[in-house]
């Protein structure tokens, strides 16, 4: 389907290195689908495109475009790349589902944009987008993006048509990296100006980017598609933007917490009206209003797509009902005072008719997803089955707004269910089943062997029933990993689906699956650990002890007293039963077997390797040899479509 479009200069991250697009012969829709109704949606469901609305709210207000093609860092990797996406200004290929085409061409959009008097936004440079709002003194800025790189050049695009605006103040909405990882690049660290954020907000970022950090950023490559080239074949997005920034990202913690919901805040004069909204879609969220500008921002409460009730990439499972509550409570509080509503990402919704209309489709969304997912298991249906039976109604159906680009109707049901009644699914042999090899091997042995299996696969390949064909192949390349046969028939079956998916993160996962089959895992590069300073001492004794090795450590009991002298406070760790305990308060030091005195920067530098030379220390310093030796290193590479 054709959906020709001139807009400004598009941008996504730039080639990884070794990165390749994916290849096919032969691009499908999956399996009991059609462009226009994906899983989980009205079989009836007419999506207009000749519908341009969208369109037209995404290019307004448009100041100016971006003033260089390339982002780089300070060692002149290119970060971001807005020329890279000049494809999707072209009609959709066969290689791609057309709403889905759509939804990346209209989140392509780059540059500086005017969303009412004293509100800019920053879109098309990261994933999320930056928002500008002027004070009194200078600007206040909200979700600084993912990098610091990026974000220093949204602010210096705005500063070079708005003035040499000082930043005095920032805005976190909610706890997840691509909303506030640029922070180092609009402000210094130690600047003296407030930094807002929802109350639990340091405790929600470093639980999800740092103690399960590593599998996030593995998983995290599958989500957003890290070694596939943006081209009609490989990346076209992942619905909520195109993909993030690949600079360096930083945590400042908060000096200001939203508490609750009505607490107003004036920051360089302007009104902020806050509501907390957590459990929703970050575990620490706030939207807020601007009474004074009739301006109302849902941070990533609205978006133009449904979400996540549970990221692909690993994450907490979101509550859909308080979700949905907390949408009706914007309404109430906000929406009839309001003119313009916008987000952290996609484009704003201009007009109190029209933004309270977008409101309460997405609050009917968020609650028809969670109220029905509850009335079929309480009817004995399991996740998986829930996942295959809810249908979208009409009107949800065909709102673009409403669309799964980024999560999915079949995802988010069966999360719902796992919220409420766990991985069980009530069947005594799910109870002990043998792990993925292990039963791989049984079920080929059962179907006659890999010969056997890889006809059948071949044949229901061929037939179009790629899921199932993907089942067999996934059995068969885990019962014999290294059989070439196997893993590229299952490549091919992964690319046939990725480019029927109206979901941007399924495509992603597909089409990286397919690429590690053909390819192996590749190297990613992490950046270095550059959030660590903003954790608290708590925060790194627990980094820690998920890293202890329990049967390792079985045999081992110590105890370490950490005096810090810049905190003005004792930390006594133990280690016993392979377990490391850490509480704060403890002073005695007659039972520990190595006490320090030392600094928290210092802390950070003794973990690094750096040694105790210059730190005062009394005890058997080989203990904290010991309690480093029991610690294992994440593996940033670990299989994930292969045993």
């Amino acid at each position: 389907m054709a959906l020709p479009v001139t807009h400004p200069p598009v941008g996504v991250p730039a080639s990884r290195p070794g990165g390749s697009a994916v290849t096919t012969t032969d691009a499908n829709t999956s399996p009991g689908t059609s462009p226009d109704t994906p899983p989980g949606a009205s079989p009836d469901a007419a999506l207009d495109f000749a519908d341009r609305a969208d369109f037209e709210d995404a290019d307004r207000g448009l100041v100016a475009g971006p003033a260089n093609a390339k982002i780089t860092a300070a060692d002149g990797r290119v970060v971001w790349d807005f020329d890279a996406t000049a494809f999707l200004r072209g009609d959709c290929p066969d290689t791609a589902h057309p709403s889905l085409w759509r939804q990346s061409q209209l989140c392509a959009r780059a540059g500086l944009y005017e969303v009412t008097e004293g509100v800019y936004q920053i879109r098309g440079f990261d994933l999320s987008n930056m928002t500008l709002i002027e004070g009194e003194r200078g600007v206040v800025v909200v979700d600084p993006l993912v990098s610091q790189e990026c974000a220093a050049e949204g602010l210096a695009l705005y500063r070079a048509h708005r003035g040499d605006r000082l930043v005095t103040a920032v805005v976190f909405t909610h706890s997840h990296i691509d909303h506030f990882g640029g922070a180092l690049g609009v402000i210094g660290p130690d600047d003296d100006v407030p930094i807002v954020a929802p109350a639990g907000f340091m405790e929600n970022s470093v639980a999800e980017n740092v103690y399960a950090g590593t599998a996030m950023l593995r998983r995290g490559a599958y989500h957003t598609g890290w070694e596939l080239d943006p081209d009609p074949r490989g990346l076209i997005g992942v619905g909520l933007g195109f993909a993030a920034s690949t600079g360096l990202p930083s945590l400042l913690p908060p000096t200001l917490e939203v508490t609750r919901t009505g607490q107003e805040e004036r920051l360089d004069g302007v009104l902020f009206r806050f509501q907390l909204t957590p459990g929703t879609e970050a575990p620490s969220e706030l939207n807020f209003h601007l009474p004074e500008r009739r301006a109302l921002c849902m941070a990533e409460n609205a978006s133009h797509n449904l979400h996540n009730i549970q990221t692909l990439r690993g994450a907490l499972v979101r509550d859909a009902r308080i979700w949905s509550r907390y949408l009706t409570e914007s309404i109430t509080l906000y929406a009839a005072d309001s003119d313009v509503l916008f987000a952290s990402h996609h484009w704003p919704t201009w007009g109190t008719e029209r933004l309270t209309a977008f409101l309460a489709e997405q609050r009917d969304l968020y609650g028809y997803l969670h109220d029905q997912t509850l009335r079929l298991l309480n009817q004995g249906y399991t996740g998986i089955e829930i996942a295959e039976m809810i249908e979208l109604p009409p009107r949800l159906a065909r709102a673009w707004h409403a669309r799964g680009y980024y999560g999915s109707v079949s995802h988010n049901v069966k999360a719902i269910y796992h919220r409420y009644m766990g991985w069980y699914d009530g069947h005594p042999a799910s109870l002990w089943e043998h792990p993925p090899a292990e039963s791989a091997h049984r079920y080929v042995e059962c179907m006659g062997g890999l010969g056997a299996v890889l006809t059948k696969a071949r044949a229901y390949l061929d037939a179009g029933d790629l899921r199932f064909a993907a089942q067999l192949l996934k059995h068969a390349t885990f019962a014999a990993p290294g059989d070439s046969r196997a893993k590229d028939l299952l490549a091919e079956t992964f690319e046939r689906l990725g480019h029927g998916a109206e979901c941007g993160t399924w495509r992603n996962n597909y089409l990286m699956g397919a690429f590690e089959l053909r390819n192996g895992v590749q190297p990613v590069p992490i950046a270095a650990d550059s959030m660590s300073a903003a954790l608290s001492v708590e925060q790194v004794f627990d980094s820690l002890a998920i890293r202890v090795n329990g049967p390792r450590a079985w045999d081992y009991s110590l105890a370490v007293l950490w005096r810090f002298t810049d905190l003005d406070t004792t930390y006594r760790t133990s280690l016993r039963n392979g377990v490391l305990v850490h509480h704060p308060g403890a002073e005695d030091a007659a039972d520990a077997d190595l006490t320090l005195t030392l600094t928290k920067p210092r802390l950070m530098d003794l973990l690094g390797g750096l040694g105790l030379d210059d730190i005062e220390h009394t005890g058997d310093p080989g203990v904290l040899a010991t309690l480093m030796s029991v610690l294992d290193t994440p593996d940033p590479g670990f299989a994930i479509v292969t045993p």
